[in-house]
């Protein structure tokens, strides 16, 4: 049997959320020999030692210790906000280009690592807020609004404005809204869209005023301050971008 008609492999998937995608080997951390019994403790001081000396391998240089502590960051925040790995592979991705890029010098880690994470999260479909983003992060709004205009820039990466319906689906299960809410929630969007309502509206904004134009619409209990509560934007807001979609329905 040839190469190509091997299908086996050895080893771990690569992965772009390892500094070293994946290829290094590491010393587990159980203190547990072959069989399951447990190390003596010279044997135990010497693997701490080993694991020591295989840490410092594995992070050889500058930019090997900056992708490990980044990749970190971008872990640390998706699983906070419910992210899937492909949206994780894609930040590290990001990242991973900026410092080839020469992008980092006298930039935050922290920073570089939110804005990868936001502009993965909109390539992939997955939106999630700047506060949300925010919250979750180690760097204030600010230091992330200015690290993703600089990569826009700089990777010249061209991302979409989020839709406001990719917002939906995730609002309307907190909400604990029944399905219809969600469907004419949809129908409100689209024909905003169609009339161009939402240029220049945060996508935000227009999915949760659609929520709760189709909640009174499908005589569903609700308030704005409850809607509010579930997406992070305010009730003058909903309340004015709820006109807005309205007037073209």
């Amino acid at each position: 049997m040839d190469d190509s008609e091997n299908k086996g492999r050895v080893g771990a998937p690569l992965t772009e959320l390892h500094h070293d995608r994946g290829l290094s080997t590491k010393i587990g951390w159980q203190n547990k020999d072959a069989f399951g019994k447990a190390l003596q403790p010279k044997q135990r001081a010497k693997m701490e030692r080993l694991r020591t000396w295989d840490e410092r391998f594995r992070s050889k240089d500058s930019q090997e210790r900056n992708l490990k502590q980044a990749f970190g960051e971008i872990d640390r925040m998706a699983s906070a906000l419910g992210l899937p790995k492909s949206t994780r592979e894609v930040a590290a991705r990001l990242y991973r280009t900026a410092i080839n890029n020469g992008l980092l010098p006298g930039r935050c880690i922290e920073g570089i690592a939110s804005a990868s994470l936001y502009t993965a999260a909109r390539k992939t479909q997955s939106p999630r807020s700047l506060d949300e983003l925010t919250a979750v992060s180690r760097v204030d709004r600010l230091r992330i609004q200015r690290a993703y205009r600089y990569l826009m820039r700089e990777l010249d990466l061209g991302v979409e404005p989020a839709n406001p319906e990719t917002y939906l689906h995730r609002f309307h299960s907190t909400l604990g809204f029944d399905d219809e809410v969600e469907y004419v929630a949809r129908d409100l969007i689209e024909t905003a869209v169609e009339h161009n309502v939402h240029s220049g509206k945060s996508p935000l904004s227009m999915a949760a005023a659609a929520l709760y134009a189709a909640a009174r619409l499908t005589n569903t209990e609700t308030t704005q301050a409850e809607i509010s509560d579930a997406t992070g934007v305010s009730d003058v807001t909903i309340r004015d971008r709820y006109q807005d979609i309205l007037e073209v329905q």
